[in-house]
């Protein structure tokens, strides 16, 4: 096959995660530059609705890789699958987006092909015939241009919030779903799963929120969480915070949002009492819409910010929870 990009995309439990349409995204997007031929491919069992979901926007053909061991998933099911489908088609380029699956999976998928994973993109340049990928480094300080060199296939994943899901194109027609051949045996699966830790009792998954009330040292004391608990019930969002506020145990580890927690892309992010260290900035830059509120107007966050109140959350939030009642009658 001639230049061809193949995306992985990922569901669970019959869902598909909003990142793999944010990765179609970007393999629109390289496919048009490069005049390339672009491929989806879809692993698990019981899925071919999600596959004929898939196979409606802008691609060439869609890969149904299906079999009773990919359910529930293991790695070593995956790349036992996956390897064979790539080695059938022969891309130049496949990505996946950067999720806790992808994590697990793809390094040892990538390694297979003696090949090595460029993990977490942000971004894409052309230079000519060759692309470019964007990385953050030293906790999003600084970017590094990488550019994969030797024989394809070269292997891609893209954070969460580094394309806009909303942007996936429609195909002018369905594109076919193909049924891939491979061979897998349960001999081949060492691993046995556990329960996912994304499943775990009060854990949250935070990327899939599309609205985001989140909290920082501005909120002064733990018995001050019920008001912002309030706010984000009113807007039907989740609760989050920054670092400090999930150190001093106010929050769960899995509410934080930054360089060592979850990186979200909602369309509102609602930063309350929130400076803006670039450890949490690096974490929620990714939404569409942020609005920040701070008593402080030299405060980091106002740079990212798309909306920004200067003033005391104590005073802001009460009026935004009255207003939030008034519209939709309490």
């Amino acid at each position: 096959m001639a230049d061809a990009i193949l995306v992985i995309a990922e569901q669970r439990q019959g869902q598909l995660n909003r990142q793999s349409w944010e990765t179609l995204v970007a393999a629109q997007q390289l496919a048009a530059g490069r005049s390339a031929r672009l491929a989806v491919a879809l692993a698990g069992k019981g899925i071919a609705g999600l596959a004929d979901e898939l196979a409606a926007k802008q691609m060439d053909e869609c890969w149904l890789v299906e079999h009773d061991l990919l359910e529930p998933y293991t790695p070593d099911g995956f790349c036992a699958a996956l390897r064979q489908l790539i080695e059938k088609l022969q891309p130049t380029l496949v990505l996946f987006p950067h999720s806790y699956q992808v994590r697990d999976f793809a390094p040892k998928l990538a390694t297979g092909f003696k090949r090595s994973l460029i993990s977490d993109c942000v971004g894409l340049q052309a230079d000519g015939a060759k692309t470019i990928f964007v990385r953050q480094m030293f906790q999003g300080k600084t970017n590094a241009d990488v550019v994969p060199v030797g024989d394809p296939p070269h292997f891609v994943s893209f954070q969460a919030g580094a394309f806009r899901a909303d942007q996936v194109k429609e195909g002018a027609k369905k594109a076919e779903v193909k049924k891939a051949e491979f061979q897998l045996e349960a001999a081949q699966i060492r691993s046995r799963p556990e329960e996912p830790f994304r499943e775990a009792k009060q854990a949250v998954d935070l990327t899939q929120a599309e609205i985001i009330v989140a909290v920082g040292r501005g909120i002064k004391k733990p018995e001050n969480l019920d008001m912002v608990r309030k706010l984000a019930e009113k807007l039907g969002g989740e609760l989050a915070a920054s670092r400090p506020v999930c150190d001093e145990g106010w929050l769960p580890m899995e509410r934080q949002v930054g360089s060592s927690g979850q990186t979200v892309a909602p369309k509102l992010y609602l930063a309350l009492g929130i400076s803006g260290a670039i450890q949490h900035v690096v974490g929620m830059k990714g939404a569409r819409t942020i609005v920040a509120i701070n008593k402080d107007k030299n405060a980091p966050i106002f740079e990212v910010a798309d909306y920004g109140i200067v003033g005391d959350l104590f005073e802001v939030v009460p009026a935004l929870i009255e207003e939030l009642e008034k519209t939709k009658g309490g």
